[in-house]
């Protein structure tokens, strides 16, 4: 069986329930506050969220990462039915489904999945499987209305069948409200539970934030031979997962069920790398899915009489040069927490991670191994840094980009913060004459927020090391970077932030994103995170030339 979230749904242009936490938070303040729809249009962009979530915070509703968030602000936002059905449809209008919907029909088809179980209220797996079985008839919807139909079709076998936990976005019936989902279908949570004792769950793009769903869960897990085939719940990030589901796997252990958090990228290559391993299932039908999606193709520059070429810049710029090995390190140390601890108690220049394959490094051998010689070490090699392993965020990839934010710092001239995502970078001495042409563009580069003079502020740029079109590329955003915030002055640094990006529009931001580019990567020149000796050392080069995205026009 599988279990399907709003994630799953996100690659068909669905929004996540995520998505739709900012987007209430967005109306709330602006319906609320009669703030203009402009000043917090941006809802990726930190300070625009940070100010959203000031405002929540004001009218006493759940905390971000609560499981009952997403609810009450729906709630909140649209209390009469009617209104949250008419949002919801709104949303499901043009949606597709993903090559992941067509992936989970093809196992159906070939009964290798019998039961569907979603919050969802869209018609993607009904689509994919008229896709793929060539009728409307072989599956079988059962939505929250019709808990009846649910028993008949299980009891006798007519698979495949998905059944809707949250209602059908055609239901008068839809489950999203706190007093809603409290009063979830007794006899559908019951069907869900039974069939938990009958076959193996694999969850995907589900939080676990519905507490009768994961009471269910937790009922169905306690029972004996639970999930004889299995629990697997597929997580993407790097964070941990709702404490719910930790508790629910955790049973599971104990319970002796076989269990496991399953890191992926996305639903789509999850279910890719899934069929893959099937050598006896027709995969053509996919082969043709994906044959008629739209490619892209990269972009040549424009030649410099073309007028009015149709581009846009991306804020991107190809790492041309990266690390392909770094040091090996296998001794009985713990986590990278413990790594980075040995390695600040020895007062060495090494930039380690913790990996399955043992502690993964770059620095002197001399200094790695007077960090780690206390833990036992018992083999010290090199490793290659495979690039299938940069596509997602692997401690491989965390590790580059760790070595390239030091390899930035020492050349460049500039500090760094570090964030979960991201490294902030700011001017060492923003009075050196390097930073006159930054001034040209933005005037002063740092100081204090008015009426805040604990609040000190610099001009900067926010980095991340990202994955695209078969490469690794440096993500570059221009930005105004703080001191430590006293939670008293988050709002008032937020305001400030805001105030001074508002008005770069596309020709400032534009010559932005040109000075950081040319300052970043100089022409291609070498960039060394250490300039050790003997040892393994991290050499970078960028290009200055951002990525280009061209429509082509008929």
């Amino acid at each position: 069986m599988w279990f399907l979230g709003a994630g799953a749904s996100a690659s068909a242009g669905l929004p996540t329930a995520a998505d739709m936490v900012w987007e209430f938070k967005q109306k709330l303040f602006v319906s609320q506050r009669r703030g203009s729809l402009q000043t917090v249009s941006d809802l990726s962009h930190p300070t625009v969220r940070n100010r959203l979530q000031a405002h929540i915070d004001s009218l006493g509703l759940p905390p971000p990462g609560a499981p009952d968030e997403y609810a009450a602000l729906f709630e909140a936002v649209y209390p009469a039915e009617s209104d949250r059905q008419k949002f919801l449809d709104a949303k499901l209008v043009g949606a597709k489904p993903s090559y992941g919907h067509m992936a989970l029909a093809i196992l159906m088809r070939a009964k290798l999945t019998r039961i569907v179980w979603t919050t969802n209220f869209d018609a993607l797996i009904a689509d994919a499987c008229a896709s793929i079985f060539g009728t409307t008839s072989a599956l079988t919807t059962v939505a929250l209305d019709a808990p009846d139909l649910a028993e008949q079709v299980i009891s006798s076998e007519r698979w495949p069948v998905e059944i809707k936990l949250h209602g059908d976005f055609r239901s008068r019936r839809l489950k999203n409200t706190g007093d809603e989902l409290r009063h979830q279908d007794v006899r559908l949570r019951r069907a869900l539970a039974d069939q938990c004792s009958r076959y193996g769950l694999v969850v995907a793009g589900y939080s676990g934030r519905d507490e009768s769903i994961m009471d269910t869960l937790e009922e169905a897990i306690g029972r004996p031979g639970a999930f004889p085939a299995g629990l697997f719940w597929l997580h993407r990030g790097d964070g941990s997962p709702l404490p719910r589901v930790d508790r629910l796997l955790n049973r599971g252990v104990k319970a002796g069920v076989d269990v496991a958090l399953v890191p992926i990228q996305n639903f789509d290559e999850s279910l890719r790398d899934s069929i893959r391993l099937l050598d006896t299932v027709d995969t053509q039908p996919l082969a043709d899915f994906a044959a008629e999606r739209r490619s892209w193709s990269p972009a040549s520059l424009p030649p410099v009489s073309a007028r009015g070429w149709p581009v846009v810049r991306l804020n991107a710029l190809p790492v041309v040069e990266a690390p392909s090995t770094c040091r090996r390190v296998v001794c009985g140390i713990g986590g990278t927490s413990e790594v980075r601890g040995a390695v600040e108690e020895a007062r060495v220049d090494v930039i380690a991670v913790r990996s399955q394959a043992g502690v993964l490094a770059f620095g002197a051998d001399a200094a790695m191994r007077a960090a780690f010689d206390a833990y036992g070490i018992t083999e010290f090699d090199l490793h290659t840094l495979e690039t299938r392993r940069h596509r997602y965020e692997s401690t491989e990839r965390g590790l580059l980009r760790d070595a390239l934010a030091n390899a930035i710092t020492r050349h460049r001239g500039l500090v760094v913060s570090r964030r979960r995502n991201s490294d902030l970078l700011q001017p060492a001495d923003p009075h050196d004459v390097t930073w006159q042409r930054l001034r040209d563009l933005v005037g002063a580069l740092n100081g204090t927020v008015p009426d805040h003079p604990d609040v000190t502020w610099s001009e900067g740029v926010s980095t991340r090391l990202d994955w695209a079109s078969g490469g690794l590329w440096l993500l570059i955003e221009p930005c105004t970077v703080f001191g430590d915030v006293a939670d008293g002055d988050r709002v008032a640094a937020a305001d400030f932030a805001r105030e001074r990006n508002v008005a770069r529009y596309n020709r400032a931001l534009n010559e932005l994103i040109g000075f950081w580019a040319q300052y970043l990567a100089r022409d291609g020149e070498e960039m060394r995170a250490l300039d050790v000796g003997h040892g393994v050392d991290a050499v970078y080069r960028l290009s200055s030339i951002t990525g280009f995205s061209r429509r082509i026009m008929a």
